[in-house]
């Protein structure tokens, strides 16, 4: 491990991060150069004084997941990344499907859509990151292990995971198109990749997946606009937007309503609810 490299990469990469690029207001009497070290340990959800300790030279080895975490708020870029992780004493990390380091573009986009609900995803469905209105829309997305990490997986055999589509209709589009995409997926990666773990998983466990998987279809796509029955606020005729990253193999997800709609004004009270729910409660 390269602690004075490590230091020094961190802190210039810091300083090069501005509190604009994180949706932060600059405030006037903002002396350190780009952002604050605290502020560097929230975004990757660790304590300050473990972070400052990184960027001093000094500390235990990062794990994997820790540099992941240091990645993702300094925004770096994949080679960035990987130089982050060969300092840290860990080797380049392999670069294919079901990576979670995300590209600082999304990222930036991500950031801008407060009042939207957005996620990144991977080729596999594995959310790497939602805003606070898709969580307060669709719940937690990114705490999930092992399988059930791949909302494929999930669709097929978790209960209750389609409950927040209101009609038949648009399952059944939306199992077709998950069935299509994972095809894809194990067709250019094998059946010894993650993929042949799902569709393995799949096909014994899910009788709707078996016969949607020997139909052998191929580029399905969403419904432009779907309909959703949330549990707070009621229905919602919200439109799907798809902007995919083909370096990295990722997808950004919207959803949108119609200005002015009665969709709309139930994803700003949407809003409201998950704001609050967000607020420390007193002891």
């Amino acid at each position: 491990m390269e602690y004075l490299e490590l230091a020094d990469f961190l802190r210039k990469r810091r300083e090069a991060l501005q509190p604009e690029d994180i949706g932060l207001p600059r405030g006037r009497r903002r002396r350190t150069p780009g952002l604050r070290r605290e502020e560097v340990a929230s975004l990757a959800s660790m304590s300050t004084d473990y972070y400052s300790r990184l960027e001093g030279g000094r500390g235990p080895q990062p794990s994997t997941e820790m540099l992941a975490a240091i990645a993702r708020a300094l925004r770096l870029t994949l080679d960035e990344r990987d130089h982050l992780y060969v300092l840290a004493g860990h080797g380049i990390p392999p670069r294919s499907t079901g990576g979670d380091h995300v590209n600082p573009g999304l990222l930036r986009i991500l950031d801008r859509l407060v009042d939207t609900p957005a996620q990144v995803m991977n080729r596999l469905g594995e959310t790497l990151l939602q805003t606070p209105m898709d969580v307060a829309f669709e719940g937690e997305l990114t705490s999930f292990e092992g399988l059930e990490r791949s909302n494929i997986y999930r669709w097929f055999l978790r209960e209750g995971e389609r409950d927040l589509y209101a009609d038949d209709a648009i399952r059944a589009n939306h199992s077709r198109v998950l069935v299509s995409g994972l095809r894809s997926v194990y067709a250019t990666d094998g059946e010894k990749s993650r993929a042949g773990t799902i569709v393995r998983a799949l096909l014994d466990g899910s009788e709707e997946f078996r016969r949607l998987w020997e139909a052998h279809e191929v580029g399905i796509r969403h419904v432009g606009v779907k309909r959703f029955r949330h549990p707070e606020v009621g229905e919602l005729e919200l439109h799907c937007q798809l902007l995919d990253d083909l370096e990295q193999q990722q997808t950004l997800l919207v959803f949108t309503a119609a200005p002015g709609s009665v969709s709309a004004e139930r994803l700003e009270l949407l809003s409201v609810i998950g704001s609050q729910r967000l607020l420390p409660t007193e002891n």
